[in-house]
């Protein structure tokens, strides 16, 4: 860097500096020129010059215009740093807003979807609740409509039931009184006497006693009493009326009269009680023939099924037992054929405990009793376990069997007697093998003891 010279033409010449550092430095003192008070105009006098002074001028503006310059580079590159990082913060705040932005609106959506789904659910719970109201009120009203069919079908058969039968009841006692007054002439032609003539109140007692003595009969019928005693003097009435017609008009009259007049006293009787025999079949709900005969078709029926069923169980019953004894025939066989000695033995106990079979009880017995074990075990099958469990054993300890057989048994010295018997030890003679007396001689209970530890070695091994 190269500065401007401190005088121009004798003058001295102000330092530029840059506005933003020139209020730093402090003002150079310009030196005092000293001039002679007289001076001659035609002789110029050279400036003295001091050249420390300025070359340390000279490094002081350097000095601060290095300052200067780094000074405003560290605030250029300082407000850059704040420009970029402000802009830094914008751009996250922006995307964060955005981020934020997006994930509430996505966050809304999702709500809006929920209640759009949910309102559609509840819409769809409602449609299909008010669905179901609806066809239960339909099922409800056809019930009822049904219900009430039903009733006024009853109400109608009903309806026609009583008028058949006012219309019935109407006709009899209509055709009774046409019959009365066919009847009554002749009977009262039989009484009369022109001496006697009161005698023709015996006709109307007459027809009147058969009238009341049905009246009482309906009475009977309606407060389900007896009523065949009433119905029974109507008889008699209708046929002594009957009789009298009868008689008079083969007498008086022509035959003609005589079997109307007969049959007239007798027909409105008669109709009256059949209106009363069909009321009284009704009131004690006697079946028709054709509901008799139903019925007794559809018993016989029952009976032949019920007879069916009865003979399938008895052929089921019967196969079931000729299973079973066979079946314990064939074990028969088969026990026999494995296990002769039990089987001659079970024999033995059946008869002498006073069975006719070989029983479960009696062969568990007789298994115990010659093999010393229950049905399914026996000393063999014992051993095959013990085997089996040994190798099993041996194959989880990755040993040999043998090995592990050996393993159960405590290695016992030559003096030590056995459980069964004394061991004879006798090795051929040769360096490093063991000989008798190498070994001093237990004391007496020692020897007893573990004589005892081998006989229980030696059981367990055979277990």
């Amino acid at each position: 860097m190269t500065t401007s010279p401190p005088q121009v033409n004798g003058h001295h010449r102000r330092i530029p500096v840059i506005t933003d550092w020139q209020t730093l430095l402090a003002p150079a003192e310009e030196p005092a020129v000293a001039t002679t008070a007289t001076e001659t105009p035609t002789e110029p006098v050279e400036p003295a010059v001091d050249l420390v002074a300025e070359a340390k001028a000279d490094a002081i503006r350097t000095k601060a215009y290095a300052d200067a310059e780094e000074q405003r580079a560290r605030a250029e590159a300082e407000a850059e740093a704040v420009r970029i990082k402000a802009e830094g913060e914008a751009k996250a705040a922006e995307t964060k807003a955005a981020e934020e932005a997006r994930k509430l609106k996505l966050a809304n959506d999702k709500a809006e979807a929920r209640a759009i789904e949910e309102q559609a659910a509840r819409d769809a719970r409602i449609a299909e609740s008010e669905r179901k109201r609806a066809t239960a009120e339909r099922g409800q009203q056809d019930d009822e409509r049904a219900h009430l069919e039903q009733q006024q079908n009853v109400a109608a058969a009903e309806a026609d039931v009583a008028k058949a039968a006012t219309t019935w009841r109407t006709y009899a006692i209509a055709f009774y009184a046409v019959c009365a007054v066919v009847a009554l002439p002749v009977q009262i032609a039989a009484f009369w006497d022109p001496n006697a003539w009161w005698l023709v109140i015996a006709p109307l007692m007459l027809e009147g006693a058969a009238l009341v003595v049905t009246k009482g009969a309906a009475a009977a019928v309606a407060a389900n009493r007896p009523h065949w005693h009433y119905r029974a003097v109507a008889w008699v009435f209708a046929f002594i009326a009957a009789g009298i017609n009868l008689k008079h008009g083969l007498d008086a009259f022509d035959p003609a009269t005589a079997f109307g007049t007969a049959f007239a006293s007798l027909a409105g009787p008669g109709v009256w009680d059949l209106h009363e025999h069909g009321r009284i079949r009704r009131r004690d709900g006697v079946l028709t023939r054709r509901e008799r005969r139903a019925a007794a078709n559809a018993a016989k029926e029952a009976a032949r099924k019920q007879a069916a069923e009865k003979a399938e169980q008895e052929a089921a019953k019967t196969a079931a037992e000729e299973a079973v004894e066979a079946a314990a025939a064939v074990l028969a066989e088969t026990r026999k054929a494995r296990f002769p000695k039990v089987w001659d033995h079970a024999l033995g106990l059946a008869a002498d405990l006073g069975e006719t079979t070989v029983t479960d009880a009696i062969w568990r017995r007789a298994k115990r009793d010659v093999e010393g074990a229950d049905p399914g075990e026996s000393a063999d099958t014992i051993r095959m376990r013990n085997a089996a469990e040994m190798r099993v054993e041996a194959a989880r300890l990755r040993k040999p069997v043998s090995t592990l057989s050996k393993s159960t048994n405590a290695q016992r010295a030559s003096q030590i007697p056995t459980g069964k018997k004394p061991r004879v030890y006798n090795p051929p003679a040769r360096p490093g093998r063991r000989t008798p007396g190498d070994t001093p001689k237990y004391v007496s209970a020692a020897r007893k003891q573990a004589s005892i530890t081998a006989k229980n070695a030696s059981t367990e091994e055979q277990k």
